[in-house]
């Protein structure tokens, strides 16, 4: 029988942390959400209101439809999924190469696509700005999608390494005595086995590319080819911010990633274990 003492350690020492820190977590974004749900007066009168009363949708309208999140959330959507698909499409066959092909130099070729990971993103904006300038690529969504996918492409690389790693060559050589040629084998047996890896290097792909801020701020100069980030941005002003629009924004942000976590957690997770068992 468990005594007292055990139950009271196991409650100070286990429980009692993780509410305080799943409260830390959730507060700001509770708070986001009872903002975004007040009228700009409430929000920020004396005494503080800690529920909407009455709760308003009106922020929300007001920036979907008046000031653009529209348009902001159709750019960003759009940035997100063409950088998702080709990010994941050449991070499979890096991956595959860096994990089924021994060569010279592979271990050196591996620590240069990490240390790109260390690079400060501010470094490269004076020179990238140069290359678009000359490409005319500026205020164009094409180089905000180059940009993403080559930031998110060495690290999902290395990723996709270890799910592939994870899967027995013998599946291919076994594919190869039936008469599949190499990319028939890659097709027909390591990608179907590859959809917990895809699903985790899509996810996290996403969420870079969809919380990109810098560098669409420097290169998207037109209203109408801000993203979401940028959309946000540009709510506050220079001596005002309207603190129900921006809380709303910041909501709509939130909504697409924090649903496709909810909807693939399950093959995120078997995904991350898949991916750390063997590199």
């Amino acid at each position: 029988m468990k005594t007292k003492s055990y139950w009271l350690k196991r409650i100070f020492l286990l429980y009692l942390p993780l509410v305080l820190i799943m409260i830390f977590i959730l507060f700001p974004l509770y708070w986001t959400v009872r903002t975004s749900l007040m009228y700009e007066g409430d929000i920020v009168t004396l005494p503080i209101i800690y529920l909407p009363n009455p709760a308003t949708f009106v922020n929300f309208v007001t920036a979907w439809d008046a000031v653009g999140f529209d348009m902001y959330f159709r750019n960003s959507l759009f940035v997100a999924m063409v950088s998702v698909v080709i990010i994941t499409f050449f991070s499979i066959f890096t991956g595959y190469a860096l994990s089924r092909f021994k060569f010279k130099g592979k271990n050196v070729f591996m620590f240069m696509m990490l240390t790109t990971q260390f690079l400060p993103a501010a470094m490269l904006i004076i020179p990238l700005f140069l290359i678009f300038g000359n490409m005319q690529l500026l205020d164009n969504h094409l180089s905000l999608i180059i940009i993403n996918t080559t930031m998110q492409l060495s690290f999902n690389s290395i990723l996709m390494r270890g799910f592939v790693s994870g899967i027995p060559i013998e599946l291919e050589e076994a594919a190869s005595i039936d008469g599949c040629s190499k990319i028939g084998a890659i097709f027909y047996t390591v990608i179907p086995l590859l959809l917990p890896g895809l699903v985790a290097t899509a996810a996290f792909s996403f969420v870079g590319v969809w919380n990109e801020f810098l560098f669409a701020f420097m290169f998207m100069t037109s209203r109408t080819n801000f993203t979401l980030p940028i959309g946000l941005r540009m709510v506050i002003g220079e001596y005002v911010a309207n603190h129900g629009l921006l809380a709303a924004g910041s909501i709509i942000a939130l909504v697409p990633a924090l649903l496709m976590f909810v909807y693939l957690q399950k093959h995120l997770v078997s995904g991350l274990a898949a991916g750390s068992v063997k590199g």
